[in-house]
């Protein structure tokens, strides 16, 4: 199934797809991401967000949602249920149609190496998992969320390892890319 689902991405990213992806992600980080940024800081006193961490305790999200008060909570919960459920889905878009356009120009989508254009989708669903756990415990806040208190780090400690390993891969795909292009135009 996951290999028929990669398949499938493959064959519908191709080039205006990935161009649409690269222009809706370029849009949405500079006329939506400055302003959401602002609103972080209003709220998290400059005790960070769970969100932008790439690892904290469970001690450290308490000690965050105490910072943030019951209005800040209330915002942050209100962002990982407006903006925080739009932004995972147009950076996986771009992601993985990009990576899938590249790869499938230097023909990797029949290696084993091939499904690697579902990794930007895994991180959708970490993030989305770390939204959910996160809201909960600053809705639950003062009283403490077990369980959920030690999976929200995992969540975005594997959210943004996701992120950044599928970045790589699309640092390395195009730079293949252009190699191979380079490549091709002198052999003619």
């Amino acid at each position: 199934m996951i290999y028929r689902f990669s398949k499938w991405v493959y064959k519908i990213s191709n080039g205006w797809i990935a161009l649409g992806a690269v222009l809706l992600f370029l849009m949405f980080s500079i006329f939506v991401l400055p302003s959401q940024s602002t609103k972080v800081d209003s709220i998290s006193e400059h005790v960070g967000t769970p969100d932008l961490s790439f690892y904290y305790s469970k001690n450290d999200i308490y000690r965050m949602a105490d910072a943030y008060g019951e209005e800040g909570r209330a915002l942050y919960i209100q962002a990982r249920f407006t903006f925080d459920l739009i932004w995972p889905i147009v950076y996986s878009l771009f992601l993985t149609t990009c990576i899938s356009w590249i790869y499938r120009q230097i023909s990797l989508i029949d290696s084993n190496f091939g499904r690697v254009n579902l990794i930007p989708i895994m991180a959708l669903f970490f993030d989305y998992f770390e939204n959910v756990s996160t809201s909960l415990i600053m809705f639950r806040y003062p009283e403490q969320t077990p369980v959920l208190d030690m999976l929200a780090p995992i969540f975005t400690m594997l959210k943004w390892t996701l992120v950044i390993l599928s970045f790589l891969l699309l640092i390395v795909g195009f730079i293949i890319l252009l190699r191979t292009r380079i490549q091709q135009r002198r052999a003619i």
